[in-house]
């Protein structure tokens, strides 16, 4: 299992954000891509990247765009980042993100 996996959950539907391509980045000067993907049938990505990582700061970005545009909504943020810090005492790390068409919010899964 890659040491980040992510799930994204349409909420105004009901039903798994399928078909969204995001990026795995570590947050640097530049920014580093570590991996890239996109959300299957079930709104998962369960092989995003390495088995680990360094420590560190690393962001999802979410192409919610052409997600919105290809289900006809308006789509207020067309991307969405969520930055997050991994430490070397974690085995993994589980980034779900909730999203509608005007709100989105994100937790640490398991």
């Amino acid at each position: 299992m890659s040491y980040v996996t992510t799930h994204v959950l349409d909420t105004a539907r009901g039903r798994p954000g399928t078909g969204i391509a995001l990026r795995l980045e570590r947050v640097a000067e530049p920014s580093e891509l570590v991996a890239a993907g996109v959300t299957d049938d079930d709104g998962r990505v369960d092989d995003l990247g390495p088995d680990s990582l360094p420590v560190g700061t690393y962001r999802l970005r979410f192409d919610t765009a052409a997600y919105f545009a290809a289900s006809g909504d308006p789509g207020f943020f067309p991307t969405i980042e969520v930055t997050f810090s991994t430490l070397e005492s974690e085995p993994h790390y589980h980034v779900p993100l909730l999203l509608s068409p005007f709100a989105y919010s994100t937790y640490r899964g398991s």
